[in-house]
């Protein structure tokens, strides 16, 4: 493929009859709106349907019209294969021998809830580890007993070859492709107008047994959760929590629960590591300091929690984070992220 000038690479969406409409917006919005206010390199992007004269239903009311085909597919620098429409069905015999020369080329592969079925039939998953939608995990390992199939995790990065869950995991996913190319300032730019998470971890779990908070009301946890917020510095206790809120410590534990799906501490806990992944992303405080601001104590208990929450080490997540992340004058550019005050 023929890159337009100054591109951030090439960036091209397999289209198959019936595809799932949310799988195929995702990747299309991410990487195929332009983004002018950035002021930075964008993909040269291109959906590509089976042939260059299809047109592809796509489930539900929708039909692609596309001047590209799967020859333009096997060109590109990265991949995207969203959900099948039938996992039951065999994949189509032209998409697996264009993702198979896609990869034979160098190209990116990445498939979204259940496009690993796609991958797992073209042997590119064979002896990897793999995610998928949990309600797919167990056929996709029963049909393809080499691939190790996880179905606990949001997504995998697995160098040249990467999966999802679905729907919003795969919004993860290319999100976290975003700050692989483009650095963290320009993947929470995006993130801000999804209104989603900047950044979560590709190891979270998918699915939290927890019932779908009621809409909180003008006495509800906001104003409190705002206010925690500002104070992450502060060795803030549930006790304290409950005078701010004007509650009792159990009536507290309750509605937050209720509201969050997890307790006080745990809570100020995930904010305070957000916290942290946000100033080692976009500053070069030193560990001592950004234990101080995120009310961790010192740089041995920000390690410590770091580690046990994001599973690599602080130094090692602001080296994976920063390096394309930089401005033209080569300084960090500090960015707004959505707060995640409520867990979703």
């Amino acid at each position: 493929m023929t890159q337009q000038p100054g591109a951030a690479g090439s960036v091209t969406v397999a289209v198959t009859d019936g595809m799932p409409v949310l799988e195929l917006a995702v990747p299309c919005h991410v990487f195929g709106t332009p983004r002018p206010d950035l002021h930075t390199p964008w993909y040269d992007f291109r959906l590509c349907n089976p042939t260059e004269t299809d047109s592809t239903p796509a489930r539900q009311w929708f039909t692609t019209h596309t001047p590209y085909g799967y020859r333009e597919l096997v060109e590109a620098d990265t991949v995207v294969v969203p959900a099948s429409a039938d996992v039951r069905a065999d994949p189509p015999a032209r998409l697996l021998e264009a993702v198979r020369e896609a990869h034979d080329r160098g190209a990116r592969i990445v498939s979204l809830c259940s496009g690993a079925f796609v991958l797992a039939a073209a042997g590119l998953l064979d002896g990897r580890r793999a995610a998928t939608h949990w309600d797919h995990a167990p056929l996709l390992a029963a049909r393809y007993p080499r691939v190790e199939v996880d179905p606990s995790v949001l997504y995998i990065d697995d160098g040249d070859i990467l999966t999802s869950a679905g729907s919003t995991a795969g919004i993860d996913l290319c999100l976290h492709l975003l700050r692989k190319d483009l650095g963290s300032r320009v993947a929470a730019s995006v993130a801000r107008h999804l209104v989603v998470p900047a950044h979560r971890p590709g190891g979270q779990a998918q699915y939290i047994e927890t019932p779908v908070p009621p809409a909180e009301t003008g006495s509800g946890l906001a104003p409190l959760l705002h206010w925690a917020a500002e104070r992450l510095h502060e060795p803030l206790t549930t006790p304290e929590l409950a005078r701010q809120a004007g509650t009792s410590v159990r009536t507290l534990v309750r509605r937050f629960h209720r509201s969050t799906g997890t307790t006080p501490l745990r809570w100020l806990q995930a904010q305070r590591i957000a916290r942290a992944k946000e100033l080692l992303e976009t500053t070069d405080q030193p560990m001592d300091r950004i234990a101080e601001q995120c009310g961790l104590g010192g740089a041995g208990n920000l390690r410590l929690h770091f580690a046990r929450s994001v599973g690599i080490p602080p130094t090692e997540y602001r080296r994976a984070h920063r390096s394309a992340d930089r401005s033209p004058t080569g300084s960090c550019t500090k960015v707004g992220y959505p707060s995640p005050l409520l867990h979703g």
